[in-house]
């Protein structure tokens, strides 16, 4: 997979808010971008997150902690639209917990989140811009809140990872899909 460049602006929900592409249309085009409130970048957004991610995108957000709840949505819009009723749950929590952790320990703008399928099998990825990779720590229950994300990733999924980037990191998990017969 490629790191952070010319073709990943390309898929960015914001780019086709500069003229022509060039790097400084995709500063602005980010600026802008940031500038919306959570509220406004899901009205604006949301159906053509869904559109690229089901198209197996990757899709650009700015790295904000109120887009979380916008990653949970569009996973959930995409497993209803791919007929993954069984997934929903646990799909949508631990892509909150993927885009929480890239939100909360990468100090890029921007983080992204692919959607993909493949027989008997659900990926999703989420990228930032450090090259910090992901451990499975032991919170203390009685006096932390944080800590428990890679835990639940590790738990409910069938298999997760992280790999490094030229430019960042990817951290994915992998849901197996169990087929029911016609």
């Amino acid at each position: 997979m490629a790191g952070w460049g010319e073709a990943e602006r390309a898929s960015h929900p914001g780019a086709d808010l500069g003229a022509d592409g060039q790097a400084a249309d995709w500063s602005s085009a980010l600026e802008t971008l940031e500038l919306l409130t959570h509220r406004q970048v899901e009205e604006e957004y949301f159906r053509r997150l869904c559109e690229l991610v089901g198209a197996e995108q990757e899709v650009f957000l700015p790295s904000r902690p109120q887009l979380v709840r916008v990653v949970r949505r569009v996973v959930l819009t995409v497993l209803e639209a791919w007929r993954l009723p069984q997934l929903l749950e646990v799909g949508e929590l631990l892509s909150g917990e993927l885009a929480a952790n890239a939100i909360r320990h990468a100090s890029g703008r921007m983080v992204s989140i692919r959607l993909s399928r493949r027989p008997g099998w659900l990926r999703l990825e989420v990228r930032d811009s450090s090259r910090a990779l992901p451990c499975l720590i032991m919170a203390d229950p009685g006096t932390s809140e944080h800590g428990y994300g890679i835990k639940l990733v590790d738990v409910l999924s069938e298999r997760w990872g992280a790999e490094l980037l030229p430019r960042g990191k990817g951290v994915w998990f992998e849901l197996k899909i169990r087929e029911r017969p016609v």
